[in-house]
């Protein structure tokens, strides 16, 4: 069952954050999977090694809308999702901010050349 389980990564400020302070990965998981799976299925699809998986549950918010033609009120809900915290053993990564972190890389390395050029133009005009 371990390939079958579809890992859909967290993309929020929090889940990002997290990559880096603790070096734990967010996903969102289907909701017959338990903590084994989700370890078996991390492990074999991104070959890492997986220390600890933590699982929780998120209720879908309730919400009320005011339908106007008819004058009454509509509840619905949002879906219902499951969260796994996957923490990796230190050293190792999944690259799922890939992008973002070669984009700041290439923000950072434009920063060192501008600084360098205007160093080299006020050395120039110095002399």
């Amino acid at each position: 069952m371990s390939n079958s389980i579809v890992l859909k990564p967290r993309l929020s400020e929090k889940a990002y954050a997290q990559t880096h302070a603790t070096n734990t990965y967010v996903f969102e998981v289907p909701a017959d999977a338990n903590k084994h799976t989700v370890a078996e299925a991390v492990a074999s699809q991104f070959k890492v090694g997986v220390v600890s998986v933590n699982i929780t549950n998120v209720l879908g918010k309730v919400k009320r809308t005011y339908m106007n033609r008819r004058g009454k009120f509509v509840t619905g809900s949002r879906n219902d999702i499951k969260k796994a915290y996957v923490t990796l053993v230190k050293g190792e990564s999944i690259p799922i901010f890939a992008a973002e972190e070669e984009a700041e890389a290439k923000a950072v390395k434009a920063e060192v050349k501008a600084v360098k050029k205007a160093k080299k133009t006020t050395a120039k005009e110095t002399k």
